[in-house]
């Protein structure tokens, strides 16, 4: 229960507060947006000028189950964590615990990075901002997908094998292995694991009595009302599991429900104040977490009249209408979620689905957020719809082309030149071995990353995974030596749709004597 039931008080009206839009209005897009996306359960919360306007669920938590999804129901809010990990680091800050510009090897002595400069140097605010150098999604696989076996000293030991894709301090790319590292600055700082630390200093005083810092917390606690992931696996959505690592709970590890986000949501626009009165961030740090730390560039064209984009401490910012949104997505395999702020309106405006359709939330968000801004005759539904549409077809044939060609060609590579371990020195081991009349790779530190090796060409082969919701199906080429003895290989995904955690372009694998 929470302690301040006026916050939650629920609106059943036709109307929401102080908006354009009617309830029911939103509660027949939800509905159709759960149908046109084909995701199973979503709920949508809206908060304005400190009171609840709208916290509802639609579908189902799980298909397996059909049992309904409330406001209630956990997801896991994934990359949205990392507004709590900015949060957490505000708090050492305003205790004098930490400054921003620290350098992160005075807390991780550790702590290096491919280039020595970059390692003297990098700060904590240069992990939290993305621009230590890294390239979108750049060691993702340490992590991802779930199932992996390297812990977060594996991970801090592991970046300085990273190639960076980036001068420092110079490009916006997105990354989640440096947020990984803040959580254990946190961790070394005040003694608390990062999950601690976040229900403790932050999810407590603030009111979010039903969240978790972590997958692993929610199922020590037997939380039940919590959702299956679903992906789609030939062209229909289906659940597939759905947990975390603890290694990169600092990325993306809180599990919420859209009751305690919107909690959250109205915390923050109240200037980081809880209900009770009591400041968890001073102005000064709460202005530098909303503050752009790194641009990024904002396109010719905007439905939103967008002039700036980029990075603060946790959140992206941009303008909307001249207005400053606060903003962010998390996606797992499976789920995705978003959280829009828009502060000078005291406007939050939260969505948590379990299939990871970015269309659906992006139809919601954008709905409601016209709603309050005036905006009037724009169908999101049909304008991502279509968009959908469109990238499935695409997609589709790419990987029909791949698999196409695979099917017609028969190679003439003898099972000594390429079979045996590959060794890239920040993943480890995969390994390509013979089963039959077939044959097959597995990598070692990430388990569940496990497939058939199809002859593609003379030096290559299509690697198809058998989790079929990952989606990631790979070029698996090989480099041999002149005697025809493979030595090195590379991955690429075969199909656009792969997401950009799957970094298998990042991999630089050698053959190794086993």
């Amino acid at each position: 229960m929470y302690r301040s039931t006026s916050f939650f008080l629920f609106l059943f009206s036709f109307v929401l507060f102080n908006a354009q839009i009617e309830e029911k209005k939103l509660d027949e897009l939800i509905q159709n947006s759960l149908k046109t996306f084909d995701v199973p359960g979503m709920s949508v919360g809206v908060v304005k000028d400190g009171k609840l306007i709208y916290a509802k669920g639609f579908g189902v938590r799980s298909l397996n189950n059909k049992q309904a999804m409330d406001e209630n129901t956990l997801v896991g809010i994934a990359s949205n964590s990392k507004g709590f990990t900015c949060t957490a680091l505000a708090i050492l800050a305003d205790e004098g615990k930490i400054n921003w510009d620290d350098k992160v090897s005075k807390y991780i002595p550790e702590f290096q990075m491919t280039d020595p400069y970059v390692s003297q140097n990098v700060t904590i605010k240069d992990l939290i901002t993305h621009r230590a150098g890294l390239g979108l999604g750049q060691g993702d696989l340490m992590f991802f997908p779930e199932g992996g076996t390297m812990t977060v000293n594996d991970i801090i030991q592991n970046v300085r094998y990273l190639k960076p894709e980036n001068p420092f301090r110079t490009t916006l790319d997105y990354n989640n292995i440096m947020f990984i590292v803040a959580g254990e600055v946190i961790h070394r700082v005040s003694g608390l694991q990062w999950a601690d630390f976040i229900e403790q200093r932050i999810m407590k005083p603030v009111g979010m009595t039903a969240s978790f810092g972590s997958y692993k917390k929610a199922v020590a606690a037997n939380a039940q009302n919590m959702i299956d992931a679903h992906a789609p696996v030939d062209g229909k959505a289906i659940a597939v599991p759905h947990d975390w690592n603890d290694t990169a709970n600092a990325a993306g590890g809180i599990l919420s429900n859209i009751k305690d986000m919107t909690t959250w949501a109205d915390f923050l626009l109240n200037g980081f104040v809880t209900k009770e009165g009591k400041r968890l961030v001073s102005e000064k740090n709460a202005h530098e977490l909303w503050s752009l730390q790194i641009p990024d560039k904002v396109g010719i064209t905007s439905p939103y009249d967008t002039h700036f984009y980029g990075y603060g401490l946790g959140w992206f910012l941009s303008d909307v209408k001249g207005h400053l949104q606060v903003q962010h997505s998390g996606g797992l395999i499976g789920t995705v979620t978003h959280f829009t702020l828009i502060p000078d309106m005291k406007l939050g405006i939260v969505v948590l689905t379990n299939q990871q359709s970015g269309a659906a939330f992006s139809t919601i968000t954008n709905s409601v957020k016209d709603a309050y801004l005036g905006v009037k005759d724009r169908d999101w539904m049909k304008t991502y719809g279509e968009r959908s549409k469109k990238n499935e077809e695409f997609y589709g044939k790419q990987k029909k082309e791949v698999y196409d060609k695979a099917a017609k060609y028969r190679s003439e590579l003898k099972d000594d030149q390429f079979i045996g371990w590959y060794k890239d020195e920040w993943f480890g081991i995969v390994e390509l071995s013979k089963t039959g009349k077939g044959y097959r790779i597995i990598t070692k530190s990430s388990p569940r990353l496990k497939g058939d090796l199809i002859p593609y060409s003379a030096n290559s082969f299509v690697v198809k995974w058998d989790d079929r919701s990952y989606d990631a199906d790979v070029f698996f080429t090989i480099n041999f030596d002149e005697n025809g003895k493979a030595i090195s290989a590379k991955m690429k995904p075969i199909s656009d749709v792969t997401d950009f955690s799957f970094d298998f372009e990042d991999l630089d694998l050698k053959k190794i004597n086993n």
